[in-house]
């Protein structure tokens, strides 16, 4: 699981069958710290009627597509929460992505 922020949506009109009727939106990891290179946005499944804005928790990979109910769907990545408040102890904080 990871946390990011929703940046964006995406229509894809033809699509593969199992992403009918899905919300696609993009969504930018978040950086905890302040060093290093940028994670680049993915595009995620709304399973919970996020919107653009909102911090999300994701879920990737075989996760995301049990998220979905269909095991076998072309899915990498859903949106399963969104996220009230974050509290990170900073001197614990290492390098992230």
């Amino acid at each position: 699981m990871w946390v990011g922020k929703i940046i964006g949506t995406l229509v894809a009109t033809p699509k593969d069958d199992s992403l009918t009727g899905s919300k696609l939106l993009i969504v930018q990891p978040t950086r905890f710290g302040t060093t290093g290179t940028a994670c680049k946005p993915i595009v995620a499944v709304d399973t919970i009627g996020a919107g653009t804005g909102e911090t999300v928790l994701v879920v990737d990979g075989s996760s995301a597509r049990h998220v979905t109910g269909n095991p076998q769907s072309a899915v990498d990545a859903a949106i399963v929460g969104i996220v009230d408040s974050i509290e990170i102890k900073r001197d614990l904080l290492q390098e992230e992505c």
